[in-house]
């Protein structure tokens, strides 16, 4: 008798609450929410498609209950630059759920961190020490060392005879160089021998980092926004629980050895754990904020630059005539003599169109994470009220006629006819958001990407598998909150340079 009473005094709560918002604000239209799920049971699993279907309902900004969690979903330019300038400050804080206040220690590192002197203090460590241009380009042997190794790989197993012709599938070597790269930027080790075997912390590592995507991908919402019904969810929450322990006893042991490392020798490495040690008290820094920033790193760095490069490469097999373009550039800058490197890109403008256009049409969050309102404010003319959590609908905006002509046309020649940032000052193109929130490592994702993609279109020709037409490839994205591609990309490398040419240029520690 005392669940159904329990259950229905939360019905009540939640009407109440309801129909007293609705008089004391005026709020965004939306779908209409149901006591206590609120919209919960309306949502389709790519939540980003299923939000531009409801922006084409309800207009270009509208309410969604998360549970009894008002969330705001703005769907266009003008509104995101109400959303990330007009009234970045007051929109500036986190909504965190239970499961990522646990898992950031209530927001102590950089992503999930409300607005405030926390924040500003790791902000200014960030863009200061940690994504500084002198230590970006200090680490670019690093980038360039992983982008060759990559390329070897591929060209060593497309090589094989029983191998020849055939479609690889590129995630498995896109994912193994952002590994690589991201965790020797990260802590200073590569995880992996002469003879290409990952060792025991590398596989730690990667079974972390694998495990985080598939519960990503694998939660339940119903757990997230219903916290009161958490004993409905007991596996899922256990699952996150060990999965949390795990990361944090790995992160530890890194640590403790650079900590040990740094007292024998008195020597610090320019990757990030060392920095972050060396700064812990200058910058007043605890343990668990150390770990967040590490780990911050390592899921915003490697799951960003496997996804737009997949996505890159699909769009270079789907539309071979762009493929061609971009490889007549590179053999016109760079010829087939030698290596592409980073110093060639200021000279390679369609490459830059190329990255750009694949940002906008597969951005890698296409759902800005969260933003949360401090105090009351006015969005389209709309109430949004404190606490309430804002979402830009980076996808969206990405695919509205009103702003791009074409919209769902892949043509990178759109910016050669117009210049178009997109770090932020152009609300047309976010892949990296703006204002405040904006991601701080937005300089070394592109030159990284733009590194990768590149390499893969200067060394190979690549065609989709043999029976496959490019324009039935399957471009739907994966539920969650990055947009790996639904089905990984499967495609037939054609080797276009010399032999020698393929090789890894390794480097030492750097």
């Amino acid at each position: 008798m005392a669940v159904p009473l329990v259950i229905l005094s939360i019905a009540t709560v939640f009407i109440a609450y309801k129909l007293f918002s609705r008089l004391r604000f005026k709020l965004p239209p939306g779908p209409r929410p149901l006591p206590v799920v609120g919209n919960l049971y309306d949502l389709k699993p790519v939540l980003v498609r299923c939000f531009t279907e409801w922006s084409q309902l309800y207009g270009p900004i509208f309410s969604v209950y998360l549970g009894s969690h008002l969330n705001v979903v703005v769907n266009s330019s003008e509104l995101a630059k109400e959303v990330l300038k007009d009234n970045d400050q007051l929109l500036a804080n986190r909504n965190r759920t239970p499961q990522i206040n646990k898992f950031s220690k209530n927001g102590m590192d950089l992503i999930w961190s409300d607005y405030g002197p926390h924040y500003v203090k790791v902000r200014k460590l960030c863009t200061l020490e940690l994504f500084s241009i002198k230590r970006v380009e200090g680490l670019r042997p690093i980038r360039e060392d992983e982008v060759t190794a990559m390329v070897e790989s591929i060209f060593k197993d497309c090589s094989k005879p029983e191998k020849k012709g055939k479609a690889l599938v590129l995630r498995e070597y896109l994912g193994l160089m952002a590994f690589l790269h991201i965790t020797r930027l990260t802590f200073g080790k590569r995880f992996m021998d002469e003879s290409n075997v990952i060792d025991e912390q590398g596989e730690e590592l990667k079974f972390i980092l694998n495990n985080a995507i598939t519960l990503g991908s694998k939660k339940s919402i119903f757990a997230e926004f219903l916290p009161w019904f958490s004993f409905l969810f007991k596996a899922q929450n256990e699952a996150l629980a060990a999965h949390d322990a795990r990361g944090a006893s790995f992160t530890k042991k890194i640590m403790d050895e650079h900590t040990q490392a740094r007292l024998k020798t008195g020597n610090t490495k320019n990757h990030f754990v060392d920095a972050l040690l060396t700064l812990q008290k200058d910058y007043d820094l605890s343990d668990d904020t150390v770990t967040g920033l590490l780990w911050d790193m390592i899921s915003a760095g490697m799951d960003t630059t496997t996804i737009t490069v997949e996505w890159a490469m699909a769009e270079m097999v789907r539309n071979p005539r762009v493929q061609q373009k971009v490889q007549e550039e590179l053999d016109r800058v760079v010829g087939r003599d030698r290596l592409m490197t980073e110093a060639d890109i200021s000279n390679l403008p369609y490459l830059q169109c190329v990255i750009k256009e694949c940002y906008r049409m597969h951005p890698p969050t296409p759902l800005m994470l969260p933003h949360k309102a401090s105090t009351n404010v006015k969005i389209g003319g709309y109430d949004i009220p404190k606490g309430a959590t804002v979402s830009v609908n980076v996808w969206a905006i990405a695919r509205d006629p009103k702003v791009w002509k074409n919209p769902l046309e892949f043509r990178p020649e759109r910016f050669e006819e117009e210049d178009i940032d997109m770090k932020g000052t152009d609300y047309r193109l976010l892949p990296f958001g703006s204002g405040r929130r904006i991601c701080p490592g937005a300089q070394l994702a592109i030159n990284l990407t733009t590194s990768m993609l590149g390499h893969m279109v200067h060394h190979f020709t690549w065609s989709p598998p043999e029976g496959v037409k490019p324009e039935h490839m399957d471009m739907m994205e994966q539920p969650g909150t990055v947009t790996y591609m639904g089905k990984p990309l499967e495609a037939v490398p054609t080797p276009r340079l010399p032999a020698e040419l393929f090789k890894r240029v390794a480097v030492g520690t750097v």
